[in-house]
């Protein structure tokens, strides 16, 4: 592959992304109502759980971190913890099944009132939806990241935000966006509700 064609796949795939997150614009209201529940499961007390798959694993960590260490300021850790445990996954699923590993976690943490962010850039990872039936199961608030159509992720979740974009790395790239906002959101609503932008 040449320079210029080199080149110009860079700056396609720039484009591209920028222009599936500016897509996103439409979706803020949602974006909103979806921090707030988070914001509020936080004020009363209840916890937040992430899961997914492979880089939207890593999105599930990467979520995770921002709340229990910080996003941008100083304040109190919030208790957010991710299902992607090595041991506990390999455990479950060398036993069991890969495919409830994750409902597994949530049947013996997850309590009324909880959120439980659901990844899935398909919407249609089996272990991922069998979280969400659990987590109504237990009356927590279900969020799901997806894209694509949404998959049935979209349409079993309390929240669900869905990318448009086909192309996993898109998807992820913008879940990674939408993760920092509602970071932003969230800790501004608890704890900086008169800060500056």
């Amino acid at each position: 592959m040449s320079i210029p064609d080199r080149i110009a796949l860079i700056r396609s795939a720039l484009d591209e992304s920028a222009r599936v997150k500016l897509a996103l614009r439409d979706q803020a209201p949602d974006l909103l109502r979806m921090a707030d529940a988070v914001a509020d499961a936080f004020r009363a007390g209840n916890r937040l759980y992430a899961c997914g798959n492979g880089g939207s694993a890593c999105d599930a960590m990467h979520l995770v971190e921002e709340l229990v260490a910080r996003y941008k300021r100083e304040r109190p850790g919030l208790p957010a913890h991710h299902m992607i445990d090595g041991p506990t996954l390999t455990c479950w699923a060398n036993d069991y099944d890969f495919e409830s590993a994750f409902a597994r976690q949530v049947e013996a943490m997850v309590r009324p009132g909880d959120v439980l962010v659901a990844l899935s850039t398909s919407g249609s990872s089996a272990n991922v939806l069998r979280a969400v039936h659990a987590a109504h199961a237990r009356g927590a608030v279900t969020v799901g990241l997806t894209g694509r159509d949404g998959g049935a992720l979209a349409g079993l979740c309390t929240f669900s935000l869905i990318v448009p974009a086909q192309a996993t790395e898109r998807i992820q790239e913008a879940h990674i966006t939408l993760i920092h906002l509602l970071c932003e959101l969230v800790e501004r609503t608890l704890f900086f509700p008169e800060a500056d932008a």
